[in-house]
């Protein structure tokens, strides 16, 4: 009986985050531009129904980039920057792909911004175990719109994510962050979010 409630796991560094400081070229960030013009925008929504659409809590617009031919490379290229994040930080057991890509873009004249919030809730939510954002817009190309990541104590010390265009962060999905509202110009940027069953 002394041995039943005794278990070895595996010690992972939970909260912690994984970057690529120069995840996509100039020439692979030209592409993304050129291909998601052809996209329809919609309103960015919150809720785990994605019915919601409380400007309080987020302004943005928003694009799907479903998986196709011409997207491949885009889904395979973070695939195996996300495989490379897990494998060295938290061990977790993946599935594959939960949702498409998401094109976002933060405008300063909407006050563009999204409160704290997890990307892991209800649902089909609480699959979700990695998020991933990539920073499209050059930092001379807007001002606020920081990504902040928070990992306890006081929220105003939350870690201030680099606005270098091209970086890909990497995250896993139950951490608190947000989108300090765009006072000039536009941020853009796309998300992703890879999972696989319930946690256990």
């Amino acid at each position: 009986m002394k041995n039943a409630i005794i278990f070895h796991p595996k010690l992972v560094d939970i909260q912690n985050y994984y970057y690529f400081k120069e995840g996509f070229s100039k020439e692979e960030l030209d592409k993304i531009y050129t291909d998601v013009a052809f996209l329809p925008f919609k309103a960015g929504e919150t809720g785990a129904s994605n019915e919601h659409n409380d400007l309080t809590v987020r302004s943005s617009q928003i694009k799907w980039i479903y998986p196709s031919q011409q997207w491949e490379w885009l889904y395979d290229k973070l695939m195996g920057m996300i495989v490379e994040a897990n494998d060295t930080l938290w061990n977790f057991n993946l599935t594959g792909v939960l949702d498409a890509v998401q094109y976002t873009e933060y405008h300063a004249t909407e006050n563009g911004h999204y409160g704290w919030h997890q990307d892991f809730g209800p649902g089909m939510l609480s699959t979700r175990k990695i998020s991933v954002t990539v920073q499209l817009s050059d930092p001379s190309e807007y001002e606020g719109g920081d990504l902040e990541y928070f990992i306890g104590g006081d929220p105003n010390n939350a870690l201030k994510v680099q606005k270098d265009k091209g970086l890909v962060f990497i995250f896993p999905s139950f951490m608190m962050h947000r989108v300090t509202p765009v006072t000039k110009g536009i941020r853009r940027s796309f998300v992703l979010w890879v999972g696989g069953e319930h946690y256990k």
